[in-house]
């Protein structure tokens, strides 16, 4: 396994700072962001590494000789939005960048890309199958063809009330994911694992390695602290009772985690994302972070 983060957490760096400081902090490699230039709404979003709307061969070269002159693998291109929109507008805007973000990869030398299903909030998950069917099947082909690998997170992207009960992204549960398998079999479709989001959602996230495991193609590390006064406060079916940390410093336990994905036979990327607010205070922050989350990660990654 190689050790990483995912370089959302550093907006403000460009593409080689962020590659000089993986490189100097002791990283393998990152997880490069791919959003459109100009931003998004949400925390963590919107952030351009590479701008994949310009991406020519120049351009793909220089990258590709950056990771190689820092030691610093590209692990995969991150780009997280909802395909499935109820706004057939803003989803067909979603799926055009998705396909680029697709065709960039191979000519960056990068085999993952990585995304979320997407959701009709309002709607029950049988009540969006029918847009999973229409929606999806090209940008499998787009990626079957360029020989790319797509994870999907097991985020439920669920922050708030106008969000309840579903969340933004489908594939949060192990029910989901066998859905899901058996409408895109072949393995280009696979999951980018975080187990914070299991946390929450009370699902056994090491039961799940041992079961999905040969589906996933990019792994997270991200915790998640819960907070057992709020639950009793608002109940599961409240907002608010967990927080996301940084490995360590919540509730997964790495040991149980890091047992099961070597028995699985994994050995591709682990990436910190950070959305731990406690660090946010400033880039020096931001960075330490990184640098914390690797010492205490090490432990199980030489």
């Amino acid at each position: 396994m190689q050790l990483g983060f995912v370089s959302a957490i550093l907006p403000d760096l460009s593409l080689d700072e962020v590659l000089a400081f993986a490189a100097d902090e002791g990283f393998a490699c990152v997880e490069v962001m791919c959003w459109p230039v100009g931003g998004a709404s949400r925390r963590y979003a919107g952030v351009t590494h590479i701008d994949v709307t310009t991406l020519d061969d120049d351009h793909a070269d220089r990258v590709r000789e950056l990771a190689q002159r820092r030691g610093v693998a590209l692990s995969g291109l991150g780009y997280y939005p909802n395909p499935l929109d109820p706004d057939p507008a803003h989803r067909k805007v979603v799926v055009e960048h998705l396909k680029a973000v697709i065709r960039a990869a191979p000519r960056l030398g990068v085999g993952v890309v990585n995304t979320f299903i997407g959701r009709d909030w309002t709607k029950s998950i049988d009540d969006n199958w029918p847009m999973v069917r229409e929606v999806w099947p090209p940008i499998v082909a787009e990626a079957k063809a360029a020989g790319v690998k797509i994870g999907i997170e097991n985020c439920p992207m669920l922050f708030s009330r106008d969000e309840w009960p579903g969340g933004k992204n489908l594939a949060v549960s192990p029910a989901v994911w066998r859905r899901l398998f058996a409408e895109f079999p072949g393995g280009t479709v696979g999951l980018n694992f975080d187990p914070s989001h299991l946390v929450f959602q009370h699902i056994d996230y090491v039961r799940a390695i041992r079961e999905f495991g040969p589906h996933f193609v990019h792994v997270h590390a991200k915790d998640t602290r819960i907070d057992a006064d709020n639950v009793y406060a608002v109940g599961s079916l409240g907002l608010g009772w967990y927080t996301p940390k940084i490995p360590g410093l919540g509730d997964v336990n790495w040991g149980a985690f890091f047992s099961a994905l070597s028995d699985t036979g994994y050995h591709g990327p682990v990436c910190v994302e950070v959305e731990d607010r406690a660090y946010e205070g400033s880039l020096a922050d931001r960075q330490r972070s990184l640098r914390q989350s690797r010492k205490f990660l090490e432990q199980f990654i030489g």
